[in-house]
């Protein structure tokens, strides 16, 4: 018989620095850290706050179709990406900007997504990510298939669906949970309840006491722990990551944060959401959060600020120049990356679509 019994899920969520910067709760849990890694997790933050800034000009300006922010949810995904290995599959949601500026996908392939490029999806796999998923929650099924994938081959590797709070409403995510549950699929099913899905707010989306209250239901861990907290979300994650190594199964993780910033740049969050509330978890923010407890380290300098600054601008002008007035890519390209070794009716198609192209050349 299978053994279901899991630990109890607290509802107070995880937490190691507090708003003003102090530490705070089981600093034990807290894996050492060097100053050094210290002060990166800041610039991961405070860059992919810059980008994501850029990313809704050059979208205002008409270089981008769409893009989703992700302004208050940086210690969450920075947090979660910096505590995994390089050969962990990622299976990002649309909103996971800091994720993958993380794992080192340039922001300009992202910049490609969202202008409606075919190459925003180059470069991604070689880095173990996924796609971006538009559709809610369809991807945390692939995570779990991946998941079992590599221990079929015997590798050590974890694999993370990244979903949001929306997302636990549809039926493909409760089926991954499910699924990876009962065959202790090495996942981590990592929500960032940011509180509202679109214009639903999260207590309109279930009826138990927390997202991460639904493990229970399914015989695994679940975890919630302050996303506005960059050290506690990298604790989770790593404990998570080292229970699916140990071939202990899945673990769902809440991480309970804020989307400062609206849905999307097609969405208007004052016609559902009060500026007060928006006030209330701006003081929560958790770049000034993160930065005074660089401070009381002694680890905060006029240097380290400028040396921030100036690696997001570089990021910001490399985005920009990548993505304004970008000129289409050929088609042929998509020939490039459907077999290794193309076929010889793919090369006969291929012969006729170059034909067709400089047939149409002024």
């Amino acid at each position: 018989m299978v053994n279901v019994l899991v630990q109890a899920v607290d509802l107070q969520p995880f937490q190691v620095i507090g708003p003003d910067g102090s530490p705070l709760g089981d600093q034990s849990r807290v894996p050492p850290i060097p100053d050094p890694e210290l002060v990166a997790l800041y610039e991961w933050m405070a860059t992919t706050r810059a980008l994501d800034a850029e990313f809704i000009n050059l979208q205002r300006q008409g270089q981008l179709a769409l893009f989703p922010s992700c302004r208050g949810q940086e210690a969450a995904q920075i947090g979660c990406a910096t505590a995994l290995r390089d050969d962990d599959w990622l299976f990002p949601q649309y909103r996971e900007l800091g994720v993958m500026l993380v794992r080192g996908i340039h922001p300009g392939g992202v910049g490609a997504y969202w202008r409606g490029s075919h190459q925003g999806g180059v470069g991604l796999i070689e880095r173990h990510c996924a796609p971006m998923s538009i559709p809610i929650g369809t991807h945390a099924l692939h995570a779990v298939g991946a998941a079992m994938a590599a221990r079929q081959l015997g590798e050590d590797s974890v694999t993370v669906a990244f979903i949001g709070d929306g997302s636990t409403s549809e039926g493909d995510v409760h089926e991954a949970l499910n699924f990876a549950a009962v065959f202790d699929a090495p996942c981590i099913f990592y929500v960032q309840n940011n509180q509202w899905a679109i214009s639903v707010p999260v207590t309109d989306q279930f009826r138990g006491p927390s997202i991460a209250h639904m493990a229970t239901g399914y015989g695994m861990p679940g975890v919630r722990v302050d996303g506005n907290d960059v050290l506690a979300c990298r604790s989770v994650v790593s404990e998570a990551a080292e229970r699916a190594r140990a071939g202990a199964g899945p673990t769902l993780v809440e991480a309970v944060t804020y989307r400062l910033g609206a849905h999307t740049t097609s969405d208007d969050p004052t016609r559902y959401r009060s500026a007060e509330e928006v006030a209330n978890w701006e003081a929560l923010d958790p770049i000034p959060r993160f930065q005074k407890y660089l401070e009381q380290r002694g680890l905060w300098s006029s240097r380290v600020e400028a040396q921030v600054a100036e690696r997001a601008a570089s990021l910001c002008t490399e985005l920009r120049a990548a993505v304004f007035d970008a000129p289409d890519p050929s088609p042929l390209l998509l020939f490039d990356y459907v077999f290794s070794h193309p076929t010889t009716e793919l090369d006969r198609q291929a012969a006729l679509m170059a034909a067709e192209l400089e047939r149409l050349e002024p």
